[in-house]
Order: C-alpha cells, then sequence, then structure tokens
C-alpha cells in the first residue's frame, strides 16, 4: 500500500526482458503496485515459474455522468474502473475489488498524489493486467475465476469515505469524494448486472482493504436479499498500536486524513472521546459489521513494519532499515519485537474470531497484499496454513465448505512463506 507507479510502457518492456519467468514477475509487479505510490522499483526472492498463460488485460472505462455528481478523483477527473465480464456457471456472480494506494494526510500529499493515478483518472493506466483473485485462468483462481470481476480505482486518497463539498482549500482545489465516487461506481454497475448478482463478493486490497470494512454493509444493501453476499479485506487490518519510539505514527497519520476530510461524520457510531482518526481503525469500523468478513493479513505485514512499527522518523539511526527490507535480517531483539506486534493483531482480531460466519487467514509472512499476487494467491510457491493456500481457504469459506479460522504459528515457524525481499525502502511522502 502505496503503490509504486509503474508505467504502462515499463511493464511491456520488463516482460520482454523476462519472457521465460513471466509469472515471478508479473506477480512482483501485481503485489507492490499496493505498496507504495513514491517509491523505487521493489523486488522479490527468485521463485521458479510454474506455467501460467499471461494474465489477461482488461481495458479501463470511466464512470459516465460522475462529474456532474461531483464523484471525482482529487484533481477532478473522472473515477475509473476496469470491467472483465463473467461467463459459464459464473455470469450471474460478481466479484468487486477495491485497489489499495495509501492515504493522503495533508494538501502537499494530496497534491503530489493528483499528479498520479491515485489522484487522477488522467495517470490510470488504459489497461491493467487481472491477476490472483481477480484472474479469469481456473488454474490460478479456482473458485471465482468466471465471475464479473471489478477493479475499481483509487483516486480519492481516504478510502472511499470522504465527502467534502467544498472544493477550494486554501485556495487550492481538490476534491474529496470518495463516499461519491463508490456511489458513482455502483450506480453504473447495478444495471450491468450487479443489481441480479445470485453471489457476490466485495473484496479490497491495503487502503482498499480498509475501504472493504467500510463499505461491506453498504454493498449488502445493494443487493438482492436472497443472494449471497460476503467481504474480503486483505492486508487491510491496520493496528493502532505504538511504534518503536513509543509514539503512535499511524493514528497521527489517520487524525490528520480525518480531519482533511472531515471523516468523522462517516462514522457516526465512533465515541465522541474518541480521535477522529481512532473511528478509521478496521477494528473500530469491524465491529458495526453484520455483513460476513473474511480477514486475510500477514501477521508481519510488510507495508506496516515499515509504516506502523518502525516508521522513518521514529528510527533516526536507522537500526530497523535492513529488517524492514527482509525478515531474515532482523536481529533478536527486533524479532521480539516484531512477535509482540504479531501478538497485537491477534489481540485486536479475537473479538472477530468469536463470530460465526466470518473467516481469517493469518499467515506468519513478511509479505502485503495476497490475493493479488498470483504466487501467494494460489500456486505450488504459495504459503500455507494446513496445507492450504489463501484462495483454498477463501473459497472454502465464501462457498461454506468449512469454517476457516487459521492462525498461523511464530515467524519462522512456516516454510511455505513466500516472504518478499526489497531493494530499498517504500518512502511514504
Amino acid at each position: 500500500m502505496p503503490p509504486p507507479l509503474f508505467s504502462a510502457p515499463a511493464l511491456h518492456r520488463r516482460r520482454l526482458r523476462h519472457a521465460a519467468a513471466f509469472a515471478l514477475v508479473l506477480a512482483a509487479v501485481a503485489l507492490f503496485l499496493v505498496l507504495s505510490p513514491f517509491a523505487g522499483t521493489p523486488s522479490t526472492s527468485p521463485s521458479p515459474s510454474y506455467g501460467h498463460r499471461l494474465p489477461t488485460l482488461v481495458d479501463l472505462t470511466l464512470v459516465h455522468g460522475a462529474q456532474e455528481k461531483g464523484a471525482v478523483c482529487l484533481d477532478g477527473t473522472p473515477p475509473g474502473y476496469h470491467w472483465l465480464p463473467g461467463f459459464g456457471h459464473g455470469s450471474d456472480n460478481w466479484l468487486l475489488h477495491l485497489e489499495g494506494g495509501s492515504w493522503c494526510r495533508n494538501l502537499t500529499w494530496c497534491d503530489q498524489r493528483k499528479k498520479t493515478s491515485l489522484g487522477s483518472s488522467a495517470h490510470m493506466e488504459s489497461r491493467v493486467e487481472f491477476v490472483g483473485i481477480l484472474s479469469d485462468d481456473d488454474s490460478q483462481n479456482p473458485d471465482f475465476y468466471n465471475w464479473n470481476k471489478v477493479k475499481i480505482r483509487y483516486c480519492d486518497g481516504a478510502s472511499f469515505s470522504g465527502n467534502v463539498q467544498d472544493e477550494m482549500q486554501y485556495g487550492t482545489s481538490f476534491f474529496f469524494r470518495g463516499q461519491r465516487i463508490w456511489e458513482a461506481v455502483m450506480s453504473e454497475l447495478l444495471p450491468k448486472g450487479l443489481a441480479r448478482a445470485k453471489q457476490a463478493f466485495l473484496t479490497g486490497c491495503s487502503a482498499g482493504g480498509l475501504s472493504t470494512y467500510i463499505h461491506c454493509d453498504d454493498f449488502r444493501a445493494l443487493l438482492p436479499k436472497d443472494s449471497t453476499v460476503n467481504c474480503l479485506a486483505d492486508g487491510g487490518f491496520f493496528l493502532d498500536v505504538e511504534d518503536i519510539s513509543g509514539r503512535r505514527y499511524m493514528r497521527g497519520l489517520y487524525n490528520d486524513v480525518a480531519r482533511l476530510q472531515d471523516l468523522r461524520k462517516r462514522f457516526p457510531g465512533c465515541s465522541s472521546d474518541m480521535e477522529p482518526g481512532q473511528c478509521f481503525f478496521p477494528q473500530q469500523v469491524a465491529k458495526g459489521i453484520s455483513t460476513p468478513m473474511f480477514i486475510l493479513n500477514p501477521a508481519y505485514d510488510v507495508w506496516q513494519v515499515e509504516h506502523v512499527l518502525s516508521p522513518e522518523g521514529s528510527d533516526p539511526q536507522n537500526l530497523w532499515q535492513n529488517c524492514r527490507m527482509d525478515i531474515t535480517k532482523c536481529n533478536a531483539k527486533q524479532l521480539e519485537i516484531l512477535q509482540g506486534f504479531r501478538k497485537s493483531l491477534l489481540d485486536a482480531i479475537s473479538e472477530f474470531k468469536k463470530k460465526r460466519d466470518w473467516g481469517m487467514f493469518i499467515d506468519s509472512c513478511f509479505i502485503h497484499c495476497q490475493s493479488m499476487m498470483s504466487l501467494a494467491w494460489h500456486s505450488p510457491s504459495a504459503s500455507r496454513i494446513n496445507n492450504k493456500t489463501v484462495a483454498e481457504a477463501v473459497g472454502d469459506w465464501f462457498f461454506d465448505r468449512r469454517e476457516v479460522k487459521e492462525i498461523d504459528c511464530e515467524y519462522p515457524c512456516n516454510p511455505t512463506c513466500y516472504n518478499v525481499v526489497l531493494e530499498q525502502p517504500y518512502n511514504e511522502d
């Protein structure tokens, strides 16, 4: 979360250079497109190709009439989505995926985003690859390959939740209209067949995972009462914990986002004695959700380790740099802190583990956004808990084949983990 900005030509050159190992490259790109919008090119450890065909490329569609509704990106351009129609027995089923990409906490950050796909459809790729949970390859996505699948682009800076009427901020034009974008996209998809869905699945990764918590019940309310509707948040359970310096960096970030986009009114159930940013954490949002949810999160989320646990300002001597980039480079003290971070996650989700119709898959891997990476979602190289890949566990839960509440043991206990290795740290601003 936030993703590095790869241009379409760069991706094409990358595929040409690595044609013999396309699965690895595409998977690596898919993973880090959700990690950091202003980062350099990351990489993962080599892993063998496993022979899937090239991913399907899906065209960008701009939302019709969005500007008249004020449902626009940060820079005033219309929002967009990519739709891959379903086929066969999946033609009446819909899977929607909300894109991730961090948040902008002030006008400087938001102004930077206006010059990227995270703030303007003018900078969005005209076509994107559908991999992982969006794949139409049955060997890569066995349960959802033939469903209607939609990737909804993220360009509002606050997880599709803001709705500020005034577009002028300190003399500069910004549109904080994520809630309107959500409504406009739903209004366009419903008559295309979503309104008649027999089964529907709202998913999202990273900041899009937070969006999924926020909009899960809204999504359920749009669909027929006799349809099966579930939600999945991937890498979106951000923790409200102290970092290594004793401050709560993430709460400060969320406080800034909430104040900038006036988000407290979006969460009326949030206690008045809480800081505005606290209302934005998944642990708070999820308490009010009645629709079945699946929590997919690594215990050692690579983005959270850097930006929640050891943000740059809390590590002036850069003692955590190697650990942030490669979990095998963490020393004994750092691993002890990481185990405490894992315990904080397990404590935070414990109340949701008690919900019978909720599911979870918490692996002990150093990764982020597993549903959007083909190698991590479902492949011979994918992480497993009780011999089930993420895709198999999610499918078992969605179709009620078994109860799925998978909690992995502590790192480094799981030899199947697909752990990423970064070439350089992510940058947030």
